[in-house]
């Protein structure tokens, strides 16, 4: 009689064997993928997993190999933002993908606040996980302290200059916010604002750089807003703060998509047209830029590639192999369309 809750006893490789009348060993074999196994064998040992229910021991497994098969991927935002953020989206399933394709499974690790780090800083070093990738990661990130104490392979999303000698998967932000601005700046646009944000970790802060090379001369402190994260309520709050300080703005350099967003909402509603009274350029050309009436104009960053060459250089750590540089920029493009 079966005990209510009771889990169901578990088949073995000793089942598999005595269904195929093989030996242990033999099961062992074939299942490890190595030679000396006959077709008889094999198919015998098949037929008799299938009937025996038998489903292999994967904890058992890494146990022995010391090996989990996972791969972290460690986003430093909020809950909102990273629910909010498509570039976030974009990065996971680029790293998913790559990882699924050499068998690992993807552990996503959302940090939210301190307490966060701390948990997860314990959870690392539990064994969990073979390598990490990191996205969002602040000057000075805790995380990034911990994995380096760990010794835990790892590839940063972005490049932290408090981190100078970890790997890790980029694009040309300053070069990038430069272009965007210039493009905005030959529309005969005067007064020019910049929203920016995450100046707490290198996207940011080379956004901002790039904005004042383009400028040059014409750079003006007071005209440039910054907030701790990429969201559209930071393109609100910024607007709204730039039209305090200069009614007669007529250009904007959102540090993001979604930041341009806000900003749109709030230049419509004071009644100034996008881009007859201020033309207006963000960064990403992420699912934002193609909601906004008029389109965005923006910077497309290859998102699903970052997290896919980052997965790529964690598996090549986890396995030993050095990385032939230890950065790796990708490229992207102006898409200019009808905000500026």
């Amino acid at each position: 009689m079966a005990i209510p809750g009771a889990r169901p006893r578990r088949a073995t490789i000793f089942d598999v064997a005595a269904e195929a009348n093989v030996s242990r060993g033999t099961v062992s074999r074939m299942l490890n993928g190595e030679p000396y196994v006959s077709d008889s064998a094999r198919e015998a040992i098949e037929k008799a997993i299938a009937k025996v229910g038998y489903v292999r021991n994967m904890a058992a497994r890494n146990l022995a190999t010391q090996r989990s098969k996972a791969i972290a991927l460690i986003v430093h935002e909020p809950h909102s933002v990273f629910l909010e953020d498509p570039n976030i989206g974009a990065i996971l399933l680029g790293t998913n993908e790559r990882l699924s394709e050499a068998d690992y499974q993807l552990v996503c690790l959302i940090i939210g606040s301190d307490r966060d780090s701390s948990r997860i800083a314990e959870y690392l070093q539990g064994g969990f996980v073979d390598g990490a990738v990191i996205v969002s990661a602040r000057e000075h990130d805790p995380i990034a302290d911990a994995i380096a104490h760990i010794g835990l392979p790892a590839v940063f999303v972005g490049h932290p200059m408090s981190a100078p000698d970890m790997p890790y998967v980029g694009i040309d932000n300053r070069g990038a916010a430069r272009d965007i601005t210039r493009e905005l700046l030959a529309t005969g646009r005067k007064k020019i604002g910049m929203i920016a944000a995450a100046l707490d970790r290198d996207s940011g802060s080379e956004r901002l750089a790039g904005f004042r090379d383009a400028l040059g001369d014409q750079f003006d402190e007071n005209l440039v807003v910054d907030f701790p994260l990429y969201s559209r309520e930071s393109g609100v709050e910024g607007m709204k703060a730039l039209l305090e300080r200069a009614g007669d703005l007529d250009g904007v350099f959102a540090a993001s998509d979604a930041v341009a967003a806000g900003a749109m909402d709030v230049l419509r509603e004071s009644g100034r047209s996008v881009p007859g009274d201020v033309g207006i350029v963000g960064f990403d050309d992420s699912d934002w830029a193609q909601r906004c009436q008029p389109q965005l104009s923006t910077v497309r960053q290859p998102a699903d590639l970052l997290g896919r060459e980052a997965a790529s250089m964690v598996l090549e750590l986890v396995n030993g192999i050095v990385p032939e540089t230890r950065g790796r920029i990708l490229p992207t493009e102006l898409k200019l369309r009808g905000s500026a």
